[in-house]
């Protein structure tokens, strides 16, 4: 049995199909490249907001201490009774 050398066009046709599929791939990996870079900005993110709600659980936690009380009321800029504030306004 003989086989049939492929003919012109047919070469032409798989060529064709090649730069496609090699075009598609490269086109594939940048998609993939832009969503990990997404990705991690997520995961960032995320890691930001849990640490953030570790530290609004453990402000629930301790909201009749104390010393939170007198660090809120200071940075709200409440004073103790009997204490002078001074603010500078040179800047």
């Amino acid at each position: 049995m003989q086989i049939k050398k492929a003919g012109f066009l047919t070469k032409l046709v798989i060529l064709g199909l090649l730069i496609y599929m090699a075009t598609s791939l490269l086109n594939l990996r940048a998609q993939l490249q832009v969503h990990q870079e997404e990705k991690d900005a997520l995961s960032a993110q995320v890691e930001q907001l849990a640490q953030k709600n570790t530290q609004l659980a453990d402000a629930i936690e301790n909201k009749d201490d104390p010393d939170v009380l007198e660090a809120v009321a200071r940075d709200k800029g409440f004073v103790k009774a009997g204490e002078k504030l001074f603010i500078d306004v040179a800047n």
